[in-house]
């Protein structure tokens, strides 16, 4: 009886330190030189109220899992054939032909100004956030605060995205405490970071405000807005599956590991042993893809258009899994149109 009186006390005082701890830290905050340093650039380049940010930051909670979370992404530490199976899943894709019915004339408004398949934006969307339901429980002020302060290794980028989301938050008069999204501090049905709010976020529907998070017509013109600003061209394919020959001079080595814009043409890779039908002429600027499956390696050409998918997210296990939802959701429409 007594062990268990004594293991409660200390599993409460160990938790009660916790979030002391944490407190400590997050008060503590804003004394730090990095944090002075960066609210005078917001006071002196912008003309931010000096005691305002204070305030602000003194709220703000540096967050372990933040850490913890951008240090293992499941891009890097899985293989393909589980990484695959995060995201082409049957509700998903019944999901996905939900959205593009429900938001049809909006979809095919921009597919029409911005060129971009209307599967691939649907598709996007259905993996950044299941269609706008699961957009992050982050407070964007803590991830970026976070990892512009607490992580060295990209400290200068999340301290820009810090500076881009200040900026919206004054420009638009929410409270930067408001917002919440991802662990790396990306928001909306799109999941755009601040700078990428800045550059591709658009008014689709008219009405005066750029709104990615509850607005879907300004969520989907975004989404084909970013991927026309990045390269996509219309009707053309993504991808081919291949195989390579037995005696093919390429290897899993030779293949794009991030985001890689195609330079070898086709007729390239074919002199290296590619093999298959493929959708495109032997001119075509192509890169090749190595999907690691249970049973060995499963190779693709990737083209310019899985490029602009990879200028989402730099893995090409993101890019081919934005690629085949979407080429589920369309097989699937298509099905239910008919």
């Amino acid at each position: 009886m007594r062990n268990g009186i004594q293991r409660t006390f200390l599993i409460s005082l160990f938790f009660s330190l916790l979030c002391l701890s944490a407190s400590a830290w997050s008060s503590s905050l804003v004394k730090e030189s990095k944090v002075q340093n960066f609210i005078d650039q917001m006071v002196s380049k912008h003309g931010f109220n000096r005691d305002e940010l204070e305030k602000l930051f003194s709220q703000v909670k540096i967050k372990q899992k933040i850490l913890d979370a951008i240090s293992r992404p499941a891009e890097k530490s899985k293989p393909w054939y589980e990484y695959r199976n995060i995201f082409l899943t049957p509700r998903r894709i019944k999901h996905g032909i939900k959205f593009w019915k429900e938001n049809r004339q909006v979809i095919d408004y921009a597919h029409k100004v911005y060129g971009v398949a209307p599967e691939i934006i649907v598709a996007i969307i259905g993996v950044e956030t299941f269609y706008g339901t699961r957009q992050g429980s982050y407070r964007v002020m803590d991830a970026l605060s976070t990892l512009g302060f607490k992580y060295p290794k990209r400290s200068q980028f999340f301290l820009g995205e810090l500076e881009y989301f200040l900026l919206m938050s004054k420009e638009q008069g929410f409270d930067p405490l408001s917002k919440k999204g991802s662990y790396a501090g990306a928001m909306g049905m799109g999941q755009f970071i601040p700078s990428s709010y800045q550059s591709y976020a658009i008014d689709f529907d008219g009405d005066g405000i750029k709104n990615i998070w509850s607005n879907k017509a300004d969520a989907i013109g975004s989404v084909a807005n970013y991927f026309k600003r990045h390269g996509w061209q219309k009707d053309q394919p993504v991808a081919d599956k291949v195989s390579l020959s037995k005696d093919s001079s390429l290897s899993p080595k030779d293949a794009c590991k991030r985001s890689c814009k195609p330079k070898q043409t086709v007729a390239d890779f074919k002199h290296k042993g590619v093999t298959g039908e493929l959708s495109v002429s032997d001119k075509t600027k192509a890169i090749l893809l190595a999907l690691k499956q249970k049973t060995g390696m499963e190779y693709w050409l990737g083209y310019n258009n899985f490029y602009a998918i990879s200028r989402y997210n730099h893995s090409t296990l993101y890019s081919m899994a934005v690629y085949q939802l979407s080429q589920e959701i369309k097989k699937e429409f298509e099905k239910s149109e008919n």
